[in-house]
């Protein structure tokens, strides 16, 4: 028996791929990994189970982090399906699955698809310019982590771009939730590319205060990317101080780039044809 780790693409129900498809309908139980990433059409699986026409569950955080026994002992019986939004291997997440499987001896088999880490190419800036990709998570009064900006720093002095990942909260509760063992858990978060670009100006004001030059400033030309994939899928090309007080990039999901210091002349053409108009 076989655990399939199935990516499915970012924007339609369809992106699912041919051989993806035939496996989702042979399998015994279909779950969709909902909390590394959302589909455009949403958290729920009705679209899915019709086009599939079977059941799919949801697995959120708790199953598919702290329960990954339950689905490892399915497999062992059964062939079983885990879907994943882009590309199975996007989130570290799923390769601490694969390896769990291979101790517990199950066959795991996945089939690829088209994620964030490639699809970003849309923009113009082409993909083996690009460094080593950060996460930016979502500040609080208390926790404002910018370790990520070693890395944009270090992206730059190389003349590479930086994809910057942001993110999202699907399922999680409030500390005093979570104290109290309470199952209630807080509306869907989601980082915007203006809530990161002021997070990054921030930054950048630390720094200078430190006495460090910072990688890039205010007026910094950076990509800003929502619902890359979906039909509704939207770009702009503007400095970081635009984007953190007058873009709009609107629903989720978004991402961003900031671009090595010199691109190429055809890198740049493209991205003038997203440039932002006032």
């Amino acid at each position: 028996m076989v655990l399939y780790l199935i990516g499915l693409g970012l924007g339609n129900v369809e992106d699912i791929t041919v051989r993806g498809l035939k496996i989702v309908k042979q399998c015994a139980k279909v779950y969709l990994e909902a909390y590394t990433s959302i589909l455009c059409y949403g958290l729920e699986t009705k679209q899915l189970e019709e086009f599939y026409e079977r059941e799919v569950i949801i697995a959120d955080r708790d199953l598919v982090e702290n329960l990954a026994d339950t689905l490892l002992e399915e497999a062992k019986d059964l062939d079983v399906a885990l879907l994943v939004v882009g590309d199975p291997f996007g989130a570290t997440t799923h390769a601490d699955l694969v390896l769990r499987a291979k101790s517990s001896g199950v066959e795991v088999k996945v089939v690829h698809n088209v994620s964030i880490l490639n699809a970003v190419g849309c923009c113009g800036l082409q993909l083996y310019s690009f460094g080593e990709t950060v996460s930016i998570v979502m500040w609080t009064e208390n926790w404002q982590p910018d370790s990520f900006y070693d890395k944009i720093s270090a992206n730059r002095q190389h003349g590479l771009h930086t994809l910057c990942l942001l993110d999202i909260k699907t399922k999680e509760q409030s500390v005093e939730n979570l104290i109290k063992g309470r199952k209630i858990y807080e509306p869907p978060r989601y980082l915007t590319c203006s809530e990161a670009a002021s997070q990054l100006i921030k930054i950048l004001e630390r720094k200078s205060e430190m006495g460090i030059i910072p990688a890039y400033d205010e007026n910094t030309k950076v990509v800003a990317l929502a619902r890359v994939g979906w039909d509704d899928q939207k770009i702009v090309y503007c400095t970081l101080k635009e984007l953190s007080t007058e873009v709009d990039m609107g629903p989720p999901l978004h991402s961003l780039i900031i671009p090595g210091p010199q691109t190429h002349p055809m890198e740049l053409e493209l991205l003038e044809t997203f440039a932002y108009k006032k």
